[in-house]
């Protein structure tokens, strides 16, 4: 996922909104959401400061296909918390009870989840949707499952096999 991508769904913005509040066009975002166009950091900043947020260079390893197929699977998880915060949320702190019972030795990560959990819904996406190697850490662990039906999941593994194969 590009940084574009990530921002804009922080932002739970179109690509038109964001190219709007940005100052640039639709087509512009969509050419960095699909690696067709670099935007440069400068760019970068600035598309941040129009929705609020602020830029920040972190050196981490690459993502690996495995965890952009779970960013995947998180950003279909976020629109779903977005529209039913409740409902989501009952889910996921049901089964971090589950899951602190069955894996002890998951206890850390699980204990980082309870208190994302806390917070307010658009921290708890962007928790959801860091890039950073903790986050990756805590999406192993995620509990998330559940919240998307099996048709759900299918289609966002389609997605991310047919965009896969176009990059």
């Amino acid at each position: 996922m590009t940084a574009v991508r990530n921002l804009r769904t922080i932002a739970e913005m179109t690509q038109s909104e964001l190219a709007q509040a940005a100052g640039t066009s639709q087509p512009t975002v969509a050419a960095y959401e699909t690696g067709s166009k670099s935007p440069t950091l400068s760019t970068l900043e600035r598309l941040a400061k129009s929705v609020g947020k602020e830029a920040v260079v972190v050196f981490v390893a690459p993502l690996t296909r495995r965890d952009n197929r779970s960013l995947a699977i998180h950003r279909a998880i976020a629109t779903k918390l977005r529209h039913d915060p409740t409902t989501v949320l009952e889910v996921a702190h049901t089964n971090l009870k589950r899951l602190s019972q069955q894996h002890p030795r998951a206890a850390q990560l699980l204990n980082d989840w309870a208190g994302i959990l806390d917070r307010p819904v658009e921290s708890i996406i962007e928790a959801m949707l860091d890039p950073s190697e903790h986050a990756r850490e805590l999406r192993h662990v995620t509990p998330f499952a559940g919240v998307l039906s099996s048709s759900e999941r299918a289609s966002v593994y389609r997605r991310f096999t047919a965009q896969e194969h176009r990059s």
